[in-house]
Formats: structure tokens, C-alpha cells, sequence
């Protein structure tokens, strides 16, 4: 898609029920993985060029969009009377790359956490980096960006809607990016609980409760009988687990947007503003 042509203005066709981006004005993408995603690609010198179809996302000219290893496939209403398709392909890792991050994953226990809990921690960029894989693109080369218009530019309007549309899809689920890239969200969260079930069945295990104790004893150790201990100080009790730093919104993005007869995005809306005052709070 080289040359320049030039095309008179037209209007696009109207879409019921189309696509559209939730924010009206300002940036698209509120988590860090999607503005990570619009960064990496204006970084491409795309800036100018995704311009072009935020107004298509926000009109709801985004027919559908589907994301599958591999290759996002979406249809984009233009001007003419049947939608355009345009897919965006981006290499998927091979399994001995995903080996190798799950094993490294599976020995970072706050991370894992995170990602059991629904949420994409920053150190999975820098984990698949090690692995010699990047999670995002280096290269504009290593998207496959192919749209039915005729417009020779790259992107057009319709591949640069469908970016957008995407970025916002990654703030609904995090686990589409590696989908992209070849996983799914179970069989990568399987896995994970197969190699830190592992880990934690290596570690030693206390011994168990003798025959007869209450429940409330089970899997407490033993006594161990010494009774010149009596005088001297208690030891002390374990250091509390760090507490588990989550996105404040894990929940919503859990959930379904609710009907229109409960509040539906304002919603959604209000109960973001509470849950970050919430999450501020001490």
C-alpha cells in the first residue's frame, strides 16, 4: 500500500448498535496495557494517521471486533454500502517462549497474584522482554495491517478505528493481549496454578496434627516438649503478608455492563469514581 491517491470526501454510512468508544473527548485507553499499546504505536510515527479514525470509534463505526491468536478481525463501516474488513496479524510466541515466561511467572508471586486476580502487572513486560519475546510490537513491520478499502494509506481510517477500539478492548480484558500473542486466559492461569502448586509442594511441610485435635489445630505443628521454655519470652508471631496491590477497577472489569434499567455506563461510571476514592482512602 504505497502511492499517493487522492479520494473526494465522503461521509460514512450510519451503524446501529456500532462499536463506540467510551470517552467522548481526550485520550482513549485507561489502563496502563492500553495506553502502553497507543504509545508503542504512535511511536511508529502512526500519531497523525490514528487520528484519523478516532472519530469513527467514537461514532460507532466499528461493525465488530474479534481477537484470536494471531490476528484481530473487525468490519468498519465507510461510505459505501458493504462494511470493510480489516484484519491486524502480529506474530504468536512459540511454546518454548511460553514455557519459559510461565516458569519465570510461576516464581514471582506477587505478579502471579496479580494475574490470577484479573490484572496485567507492569512486570509482565519487562518478564517477556527477558524471554526474548516482547509482549508489544518493535516495529511497525511486525503488524500485518490489511483493510478492503481503497485507501493506500497505512493506516486508514478504518485499521486506525479499529486500534482504538482494540486498546479499549484490552481496558475490558487484559488477557486479549495475550491472546493476540497465543494464550489463552485459562490455559495461561492453569498453568500458573500447575507450577505454583508445585513450588509450594516442594517447600517442607509441617507435620500433622495428632489423632483427635480440633479442627481449629489441623496442620499446626506438633509441641515440642520443652519445659524450660516456660520462662522465657514468647516467640514471636510471624510478619503479616504484604497486602496485595490491585487496580482499584479489577472488579468492574469483571463484570458485565449492567442494563439499562440499573444505570448502565453512568453506572459503571459512578462506581469507578467510588472504587478510586476508595482505593485513595488509608
Amino acid at each position: 500500500m504505497t502511492g499517493q491517491r487522492w479520494y473526494p470526501p465522503s461521509q460514512p454510512r450510519s451503524v446501529e448498535n456500532g462499536l463506540k468508544a467510551r470517552t467522548s473527548r481526550g485520550a482513549i485507553g485507561q489502563s496502563w496495557w492500553s495506553r502502553r499499546f497507543l504509545d508503542v504505536l504512535e511511536s511508529f510515527a502512526m500519531g497523525n494517521r490514528l487520528t484519523r479514525g478516532r472519530t469513527y470509534a467514537r461514532k460507532g463505526q466499528v461493525v465488530s471486533l474479534d481477537v484470536v491468536a494471531g490476528e484481530v478481525r473487525a468490519t468498519v463501516q465507510g461510505s459505501r454500502a458493504r462494511p470493510y474488513r480489516v484484519t491486524i496479524g502480529l506474530a504468536v510466541f512459540p511454546e518454548i517462549v511460553w514455557a519459559r515466561a510461565e516458569i519465570a511467572l510461576s516464581e514471582r508471586a506477587l505478579p502471579s497474584a496479580k494475574l490470577l486476580a484479573g490484572e496485567v502487572p507492569p512486570e509482565l513486560e519487562d518478564l517477556f522482554a527477558d524471554a526474548g519475546a516482547p509482549l508489544f510490537p518493535l516495529g511497525v513491520n511486525e503488524l500485518d495491517q490489511r483493510c478492503s478499502c481503497p485507501d493506500r494509506e497505512v493506516p486508514c481510517k478504518h485499521l486506525a478505528a479499529t486500534f482504538f477500539l482494540l486498546a479499549e478492548a484490552f481496558d475490558d480484558d487484559p488477557f486479549l493481549i495475550l491472546r493476540w500473542r497465543g494464550r489463552e486466559r485459562e490455559a495461561l492461569l492453569g498453568r500458573l496454578r500447575e507450577l505454583r502448586a508445585d513450588t509450594s509442594a516442594e517447600e517442607p511441610r509441617a507435620a500433622p496434627a495428632a489423632e483427635g485435635s480440633s479442627l481449629a489445630l489441623a496442620g499446626l505443628t506438633q509441641p515440642n516438649h520443652q519445659p524450660g521454655r516456660f520462662w522465657l519470652p514468647p516467640a514471636p508471631l510471624p510478619a503479616r503478608p504484604p497486602t496485595l496491590d490491585v487496580d482499584s477497577e479489577v472488579l468492574l472489569r469483571q463484570l458485565p455492563t449492567p442494563g439499562t434499567r440499573l444505570g448502565g455506563d453512568t453506572l459503571v461510571a459512578k462506581l469507578r469514581t467510588a472504587y478510586q476514592t476508595f482505593g485513595r482512602a488509608p
